[in-house]
């Protein structure tokens, strides 16, 4: 089967094999057993794709060992599924209609692929390599997306892209990375150096639920802006860089008319970014507004979650204004939106959270809504599975048109990546406020 992608991927063609099932190597002794998912699981409804491009190496250059290559990835995938068993099953919903991971053993879905082109050729746009991950296609519903597929693309002359499709119910980005990382040790023939924590009902919501915060998180908010009329548009995705310089501009701007003493990198991008995708939409000076934030909640809990647990163990909070406060007040305003939203996240309002989604469930309204999600802090470089670490890796999608996501840049470590979708008659807008 053929495929074409915009950009870099818009001429190369790739061949892909039927897909496959791995299952596990040992038999795991959980067939048939239902696997608790928790209720920051399943707000997340989701698929997140990644890929990882390695170049080619003595073991592989030339492309004269593409079987022992795919061999050892799907060999150790294999193996690290006896530890991570969950991910051999498929989700399902349980006698109470609540969704869990149904542990059938089947496997994850892998699939081999070949480029008619050099690596070379691929480009470092990580985004638009999304048809280099198996994706799935019969999936008509988040619960039929397998917790994992993976594809192997070989390229001639050597080096490979693993593109990964995971299911957001079964693993976070923390998870992932977690999961990939063990899958390479095992590659590589080492033994786990430490197992995943699997129990996940350690995050069950407590007995009578005790919601002690209003979680303005979930709100509904009325869109006086029409701003669902916009995104009927074509939807256009862009990156934009901050490099080290750019972020100490931003931070000082913050800091300049003396309300902050100080702020962190992603306090400042944060508000920043919000209040320029707000100015690029127009929308009416007495629009509510809202900022839902992805925070890692692992730390946050009394005592912190276990080392390697194997979920979703991050928060949503927020921050509220109006459309015209936000854009007319100076960026320190945005600033401290930001901070109090973050500083919301602790033990008490974790567990909050849980309870409130276990007695009101987890919809959230995106009418005037913008998510920020950042990933600078997720551990792509060191994956290797025997043929070194990936010169390049990162997210392939944008899933939705209200997220903005934070990525660290593929060379300059210290710069940071925002990916952000916008219709296409603000994004020129967008593009001017983003030059500072």
């Amino acid at each position: 089967m053929g495929i074409s992608n915009h950009d870099n991927l818009s001429e190369i063609t790739v061949e892909r094999g039927e897909p496959t099932l791995v299952p596990p190597a040992e038999d795991t002794n959980n067939k048939g057993a239902f696997y608790f998912l928790s209720n920051i699981d399943i707000k997340f409804q989701a698929k997140v794709r990644t890929v990882y491009c390695f170049k080619p190496s003595d073991h592989n250059r030339g492309g004269g060992d593409e079987e022992v290559l795919v061999g050892m990835i799907k060999n150790a995938l294999s193996k690290v599924l006896v530890h991570y068993y969950p991910v051999a099953g498929r989700l399902a919903m349980d006698s109470e209609g609540r969704p869990v991971v149904d542990c059938t053993g089947e496997g994850a879905v892998f699939v081999e692929a070949k480029a008619d082109c050099s690596i070379e050729k691929i480009g470092n746009d990580t985004v638009a390599m999304e048809k280099l991950v198996y994706d799935t296609p019969d999936a008509k519903h988040i619960l039929e997306v397998p917790p994992l597929a993976a594809q192997v693309t070989k390229f001639k002359n050597g080096g490979f892209i693993l593109g990964i499709c995971v299911n957001h119910f079964v693993f976070d980005g923390a998870t992932a990375m977690d999961f990939i990382n063990h899958w390479g040790e095992i590659a590589r023939g080492f033994p786990l150096k430490v197992s995943p924590f699997l129990d996940r009902s350690i995050l069950r919501a407590r007995n009578p639920p005790q919601i002690e915060f209003p979680h303005t998180e979930f709100s509904e908010i009325e869109d006086i802006s029409n701003t669902n009329d916009l995104y009927t548009e074509e939807m256009v995705y862009e990156s934009f860089s901050f490099d080290l310089d750019k972020l100490e501009k931003l931070k000082t701007a913050a800091t300049k008319d003396g309300l902050l003493v100080k702020c962190s990198t992603f306090e400042a991008l944060s508000a920043f970014i919000w209040r320029s995708r707000t100015q690029a939409l127009k929308l009416r000076h007495d629009q509510k507004i809202k900022l839902l934030l992805v925070v890692d909640g692992r730390s946050k809990f009394d005592p912190p979650l276990p080392e390697h647990y194997f979920g979703n163990g991050v928060a949503l909070t927020s921050s509220h204004s109006t459309a015209g406060e936000l854009t007319e007040k100076p960026l320190s305003f945005a600033v401290q939106l930001v901070r109090e939203a973050i500083q919301r996240v602790t033990d008490r309002y974790m567990k909050s959270a849980i309870d409130y989604l276990q007695v009101n469930g987890g919809d959230l309204s995106m009418n005037a809504t913008l998510i920020i999600s950042s990933w600078t802090r997720l551990s792509f470089e060191t994956t290797d599975f025997g043929w070194g670490q990936p010169y390049l890796a990162g997210r392939t999608s944008l899933p939705g048109k209200e997220l903005a996501l934070f990525l660290s840049h593929p060379t300059d470590k210290k710069s940071i990546n925002v990916l952000i979708s916008f219709p296409t008659s603000s994004m020129k807008i967008f593009q001017k406020l983003m030059h500072i």
